[in-house]
């Protein structure tokens, strides 16, 4: 009995856990059909309904798909307190699902004009943005104690998978069906993933928490317990905003700016990436799919192996920054698919090795009382730079080439990573501080630093998210 217990605690944990198997599929449902879906309808915009300002319309697009996340934060973050997560996991899926039904009933019926395709992509963004993170929280209530960081690493490694599927596959959906099969398509697999979900019995109510760790189920009863108890060293009194914070670090303060303004240029290449295929490789949608999984799959590899490379993390995020800069430009330089391809998987390990060193880095020196204010409001601050450009690129798309659109990419990370190789010289006593236990969590970000949600190339917005299921709070 004792050999079977062994062989049961080590197969995988989907295996053992019929609850936690049915909440990943639905996972896998929902967020590959998110992604399938914007990374569709941005493909459909460029190729087929746009027509003379397909910039404009595709940057638009990736800006509204985008806005729920940043502007819904206090609002999801009440209704995942207030109600059960499997009620509201349910609710949101069934919702996504009705409204890509209806979505796709019109579109078969008739051509669907491109402000309901908007619509659309608002409401499923919304729905998308209340199911991610109450998905990650609700762990503890699905998993024992022992399970919860193994759950968590593969909750958030899956949500990296699913992405890299969904972008894969919305191209070529589109150009096999058209928008009536992709919608069509993202409305089943929400229904399903709701039914799956409402099926399922949690298996436990876990306590919620209000300390740092016990908000997000990530952290220990000890944790917990330590953070309640007087005495402790860990402040009771409210925590501190954003700018109290940053106040006394300046250091983080600088690096935070710096790579706000890296986002600007980085996230663009959604916009960049479509309209490049579209009027210089004169491609089809298979050639969006491999520069989609190009960046996807050097993502995945710079946040796995980012935590090994020698250095400060500020000379590490120059260096990687100019690396960016540089596979950038080659696109703009010559017009050739693999060469894009190529860079695009440069371009990704950056964007991997960048976030796992920062969120480390951030995890040692913000204050354990911070850290819930902090992570929560980086991701929202850095986040927010995407729609920003999303319309800016998407509107010079419309008026110069994407080959110059790629050089003002490379161009426009050049002073940015001098700033930061700056801030680095200026910052070696903050980087010098002994690493504290916070800092195991780059094993978590690793798994899911790329940004296959709204905004997949943020540097540290979306590896932030996932330092808050491992040791802080949303």
């Amino acid at each position: 009995m004792s050999a079977a217990k062994g062989h049961r605690r080590r197969a995988p944990i989907v295996l053992r856990n019929p609850a936690f198997c049915a909440v990943w599929i639905a996972q896998v449902l929902t967020q590959a059909s998110a992604r399938m879906f914007q990374v569709g309808i941005v493909w459909w915009l460029v190729q087929y309904a746009a027509g003379s300002e397909p910039g404009l319309a595709s940057g638009a697009f990736l800006a509204v798909c985008t806005l729920p996340a940043v502007a819904l934060a206090p609002v999801v973050a009440a209704v995942i307190a207030r109600n059960p997560y499997r009620s509201v996991m349910a609710a949101a899926a069934a919702g996504a699902g009705l409204v890509a039904a209806c979505t796709a009933a019109w579109a078969f019926t008739t051509p669907l004009p491109t402000g309901v395709a908007y619509g659309a992509a608002l409401l499923l963004a919304g729905c998308q943005a209340l199911f991610d993170p109450c998905l990650t929280t609700s762990v503890p209530e699905l998993v024992d104690d022992d399970d919860i960081e193994a759950a968590t690493g593969f909750e958030l490694a899956t949500q990296s998978l699913a992405g890299l599927a969904g972008g894969l596959l919305g191209p070529l959906v589109v150009d096999a069906w058209g928008l009536p099969g992709i919608v069509a398509g993202c409305a089943g697999a929400y229904l399903l993933a709701a039914g799956l979900i409402g099926v399922t019995r949690f298996p436990g109510t876990a306590p919620r928490r209000t300390g740092v760790a016990g908000m997000r189920g990530g952290g220990t009863a000890a944790q917990s317990a330590e953070e309640a108890a007087p005495g402790s060293g860990q402040p009771t009194a409210p925590r501190r905003t954003l700018r109290q914070i940053l106040a006394e670090l300046p250091f983080i303060r600088r690096v935070l700016l710096s790579f706000a303004a890296a986002n600007v240029f980085t996230t663009a290449v959604f916009v960049v990436m479509p309209l490049y295929t579209a009027s210089v490789l004169r491609a089809d949608g298979s050639t969006v799919a491999l520069l989609e999984a190009s960046l996807g799959i050097g993502t995945l590899a710079g946040a796995f192996t980012g935590s090994r490379l020698p250095g400060r993390p500020t000379t590490v995020g120059a260096v990687c920054l100019g690396l960016m800069a540089v596979s950038f430009a080659l696109p703009g330089m010559l017009a050739d698919r693999t060469v894009y391809a190529a860079a695009m998987v440069v371009a990704g390990w950056c964007v991997g090795a960048v976030g796992v060193r920062f969120v480390a880095l951030f995890q040692r020196l913000v204050p354990p009382a911070d850290k819930p204010g902090f992570f929560a409001v980086m991701q929202s601050l850095l986040g927010a730079t995407f729609p920003l450009a999303s319309l800016l690129f998407g509107v010079l798309g419309d008026q110069i080439s994407p080959q110059t659109l790629c050089l003002i990419q490379a161009l426009g990370l050049v002073p940015v990573a001098l700033v930061l190789w700056r801030t680095g010289a200026a910052g070696n006593a903050a980087e010098a501080r002994p690493d504290s236990p916070g800092s195991e969590v780059t094993a978590v970000a690793a798994s899911h630093t790329t940004a296959t949600d709204t905004a997949p190339a943020t540097l540290v917005a979306t590896a932030a998210a996932d330092v808050t299921a491992e040791g802080g709070a949303r």
